[in-house]
């Protein structure tokens, strides 16, 4: 995996290649300025190790491209991500799973290049956790977007801290502790989406045309320190309690009956018997 995004790097003044890595795509777009990320696994775009790890090694790339403007993410098909791999939530996996989640956020932070989630469909657990910490959310109106941890006996700690910050406690409270889904419009209307538009075709025109006049005119430089400054209280909360989450998921939670009972009972197409402890 490595040598091909090495490739990728390589061919970086051909901008009309595309690199097809096992989970994602990439493509660079508008004269190199924009990162295309597509999560593509032929299925959910379910994001698991594999999928989070090829991630993970073009944000390190993208530490020398001084070139660059924006990185997006979106889903392949009809749907930007059914979310993290519940298999990888087992309580033996969970910590690992956590740790490479969670240093795409720190690695995001630190690059301080803006990013844009461009959301179709489902969009769900980690895979709402990766738009939310997208600097800007751009919809359709299929999407569909949700936290279903608790669902699962679990929590999200990326969308526990982020989700407050950007739509209040309030409303991030309700989408933690009920697990449900919202529309699009209803995104729109917490202040989480910045846009919606009719349909993908849409989406994809309009978000072409908002980064020509917004982002191309600008220093990629000057971007990033905006990006730094914008986000240097939203940083520090991240920093501070990301690491205090993951340590209670992985040190308190996992070791409760009814978070593995949650987690199993998915896997097992059954419902879950509570012990509520």
């Amino acid at each position: 995996m490595s040598e091909r995004v090495l490739s990728v790097i390589k061919m970086r003044d051909n901008f009309e290649k595309k690199e097809t890595m096992e989970r994602i795509k990439l493509n660079y777009t508008h004269d190199g300025a924009v990162a295309q990320i597509i999560l593509d696994d032929g299925k959910g775009n379910i994001l698991d190790h594999v999928m989070m790890q090829e991630i993970q090694t073009l944000l390190n790339s993208f530490k020398e491209n001084n070139n660059l403007k924006l990185i997006t993410f979106e889903g392949a098909g009809k749907h930007f991500s059914f979310g993290a791999s519940v298999e990888e939530h087992q309580k033996d996996m969970s910590a690992a799973m956590l740790r490479g989640f969670h240093q795409l956020f720190y690695t995001l932070r630190d690059l301080a290049i803006p990013t844009l989630a461009k959301i179709s469909g489902q969009c769900l657990g980690g895979g709402l956790e990766l738009a939310i910490m997208c600097n800007q959310m751009f919809a359709d109106k299929t999407a569909k977007l949700g936290q279903p941890e608790v669902i699962l006996g679990v929590f999200p700690p990326p969308a526990s801290i982020i989700l407050p910050e950007k739509i209040g406690l309030s409303r991030a409270e309700n989408m933690l502790l009920t697990g449900r889904a919202i529309s699009a419009d209803e995104g729109k209307l917490y202040g989480l989406l910045n846009e919606v538009f009719e349909d993908k075709a849409c989406l994809d025109q309009e978000t072409n045309l908002w980064i020509e006049q917004h982002i191309l005119p600008k220093s990629a430089s000057s971007l990033r320190f905006a990006v730094k400054a914008s986000r240097v209280k939203f940083n520090q909360i991240l920093s501070n309690f990301l690491p205090q989450l993951e340590q209670m998921y992985v040190g308190q939670l996992m070791s409760t009956a009814d978070a593995n009972e949650g987690i199993n009972s998915f896997l097992e197409k059954r419902k879950p018997v509570w012990k509520n402890k």
